[in-house]
């Protein structure tokens, strides 16, 4: 899952973000409510996670503009505002959940899990293709009866393959979704990662699950549909 944290707390930020990304996902980090709006306009996120309390604009006025201009992307709220009416405001402003702090990175992590659940309309934590099983909270991958043992990174460009399968997805979709911003997207490293994919989950005899559609990306596809 590809994060947008906006949070003015240094100390927190850097926190957050080191959880998150420890637990496999890509994060962008912003300081402030105008920088958040910058990114959701010129990036692609599956959750954004804002503070309320931002200097230049507040989470709430952010979220109600974003809203306004068509942005469905799932919101979280962490704030240390925790009355109701604090909650019922952000609620009503677009957001999706709302977390007061103090919290638990575990919390966190399982909200982030049902906003993606919501998104892709499946109360499952679980991913399959063919006989592809990756699940998401025990963050492990089994083909058959053999399990796969991935890095994050791999994790999440598998996961992301999953989640549009049969589709094909573009490398600039793939950079976009399993790299941060700050990544040279001018670099062969998508290949080089489905390659390491397909060391993987693809052995010698069974069927191929990794498709490459040349000139317009890869897909992960079930044997039954290719």
């Amino acid at each position: 899952m590809k994060i947008l944290l906006a949070e003015d707390d240094q100390k927190l930020l850097r926190h957050l973000a080191a959880g998150l990304r420890e637990a496999g996902h890509v994060v962008d980090c912003v300081h402030d409510g105008a920088e958040a709006r910058w990114a959701v306009e010129n990036g692609v996120h599956d959750v954004l996670v804002f503070d309320i309390m931002m200097p230049q604009v507040d989470g709430i006025t952010l979220v109600r503009g974003l809203r306004r201009r068509g942005v469905l992307t799932p919101v979280l709220f962490v704030t240390a505002r925790g009355e109701v009416r604090d909650r019922v405001a952000g609620l009503d402003a677009g957001a999706d959940d709302y977390l007061v702090k103090p919290f638990s990175l575990d919390e966190l992590l399982a909200r982030l899990r049902a906003l993606g659940r919501r998104q892709r309309g499946d109360l499952s934590h679980t991913l399959r293709v063919g006989d592809l099983e990756i699940d998401l909270v025990a963050r492990t991958v089994q083909r058959g009866q053999r399990s796969i043992e991935l890095t994050n990174r791999e994790f999440a460009l598998l996961e992301f393959l999953a989640q549009a399968s049969p589709k094909t997805v573009t490398k600039t979709a793939i950079v976009e979704h399993v790299w941060d911003q700050n990544f040279d997207g001018g670099t062969n490293v998508v290949n080089v990662y489905i390659n390491y994919l397909r060391t993987k989950v693809d052995q010698p005899d069974e069927p191929s699950l990794i498709r490459t559609v040349r000139g317009v990306g890869f897909a992960l596809v079930a044997p039954e549909a290719a």
